[in-house]
């Protein structure tokens, strides 16, 4: 049966990797999700149903624009989550 979902959630934790490797900070589970929930909160969502939309999907975050506003959503939720971390040090 086919499932919807939202493929930004794949592109946020696929550059998040890339984009926290230059921020000192906590990377546990917590903070990863945190991270991942502000920045997907400040992206519009790309839901697909079908790998044919899947694809589309990929084609269309090739663009350079759609790379810098994942980037910039993500660096933001970032500082955001280092600044005020929802755990213990």
């Amino acid at each position: 049966m086919p499932q919807i979902k939202n493929y930004m959630e794949e592109i946020v934790f696929n550059q998040m990797k890339d984009v926290l490797t230059d921020i000192n900070m906590c990377t546990c589970d917590k903070c990863m999700l945190d991270i991942a929930a502000i920045a997907l909160n400040d992206l519009p969502p790309k839901y697909i149903v079908t790998e044919k939309g899947e694809l589309y999907s990929k084609i269309n975050t090739l663009k350079q624009q759609f790379e810098v506003d994942v980037i910039a959503a993500i660096t933001k939720a970032a500082v955001l989550v280092k600044r005020n971390p929802r755990h213990n040090p």
